[in-house]
């Protein structure tokens, strides 16, 4: 009987053995959804140019004895931009006029020799082949007086060669040339910008040109006075990426502009959001998604503090994260660190990271 009470008492004494405690929580990095603004228009920076600038060069090569603007200036279509030496093209237009009348006085010689020889052919005095040569001298001196003619247009034109004229109204914002230097035909001497169309030229992330459609209505402001907003649209997309910055140029015309605006200035182009993703609403950290079982999950923190996987559909990939098109809604808490490591309802200790804060500056 003692043997039994003791197996009794051992028994007891095993069932009533304290349990080891639960292990704590585990802390997780986590965010509230709807938080990152994914409706934030997307905001580039790019530089205030022409739409229309073209380069001002000579159409003959010469010396340049004199320049009529400077950097800055406007100028009207017309207007004498430089000047060249014209010494020799007005050399070659008084040897063209020459050769002119030469031709002319050969062709006169020529027309009344013909009229005799046909004279004398009609009184039998000269035969037919007499009379052909006579005429085909005549019209070999009218070919040759049409082309010192023309070789004298093209002289004449050369001469007005030696005035560079403005071919817009503008503004110069590059001068290549000072009296003295020789220039070849057709090298720049300077650059003139219409002043009646501005645009920003920005470079849009590939992965970001989604939210940039063709004639879209944008925001444009001055660097240089950020409260005054510009209207603009977008006008022309580059068909391939910059084989460098792996960017598209995307140029904005500025509608409104006024006397603050100026080339080369830095602007502000802020776009519509997310056209053509309208049910891309929600935008989280690219670290919260991942894959369980082939499938796109993120972990939901529920009410209780315990992780539950969701199963979702990821839109557009961005710098600033991923968008979710639907599995998730505003307001739900989700785990944005260490997902790959979560279990099924493991009890978690929420923490939301924590906002920089501004450094004290003397």
């Amino acid at each position: 009987m003692k043997i039994i009470a003791l197996l009794m008492f051992a028994l007891l004494t095993a069932c009533n053995k304290p349990q080891p405690p639960l292990a704590p929580p585990r802390p997780a990095l986590v965010m509230v959804v709807g938080t990152m603004g994914a409706n934030k228009n997307m905001v580039l920076v790019g530089e205030v140019r022409p739409r229309y600038e073209s380069s001002q060069a000579f159409r003959v090569d010469g010396k340049i004895i004199a320049r009529k603007v400077e950097n800055g200036a406007q100028v009207k279509k017309g207007q004498i931009l430089a000047n060249i030496d014209a010494t020799d093209a007005q050399l070659n237009t008084a040897a063209a006029a020459a050769n002119v009348s030469a031709a002319e006085a050969t062709y006169s010689l020529a027309t009344a020799e013909v009229e005799r020889q046909r004279q004398l052919f009609t009184k039998k005095f000269i035969s037919a082949s007499a009379l052909d040569m006579r005429e085909a001298e005549l019209k070999t001196a009218g070919a040759r007086l049409a082309q010192v003619k023309a070789q004298a247009s093209v002289t004449g034109n050369q001469a007005q060669y030696s005035h560079l004229s403005a071919d817009r109204d503008g503004v110069v914002t590059m001068i290549h040339a000072e009296p003295g230097q020789v220039v070849k035909a057709g090298e720049t001497v300077a650059k003139i910008a219409d002043t009646k169309e501005f645009e920003v030229l920005v470079a849009v992330p590939e992965s970001r040109m989604t939210e940039v459609k063709l004639n879209a209505a944008v925001e444009v402001r001055m660097w240089a006075d950020m409260q005054k907003p510009y209207a603009g649209v977008v006008r022309e997309i580059s068909p391939a990426a910059d084989s460098e910055t792996r960017t598209f140029n995307v140029r904005v015309s500025i509608k409104n502009t006024d006397e603050a605006v100026r080339f080369g200035m830095t602007a502000g182009v802020s776009f519509q959001a997310l056209l053509g993703q309208k049910n891309a609403t929600l935008l989280v950290p690219s670290s919260a998604l991942t894959v369980m079982n082939g499938k796109k999950i993120v972990w939901v923190i529920d009410a209780n503090n315990k992780a539950q996987p969701r199963e979702v559909v990821a839109g557009v990939f961005r710098e600033d994260g991923v968008l979710i098109t639907s599995g998730l809604q505003a307001g739900e808490k989700i785990a944005i660190a260490g997902v790959h490591t979560l279990i099924k309802n493991q009890l978690v200790h929420p923490v939301t990271e924590a906002k920089p804060v501004a450094e004290n500056k003397l």
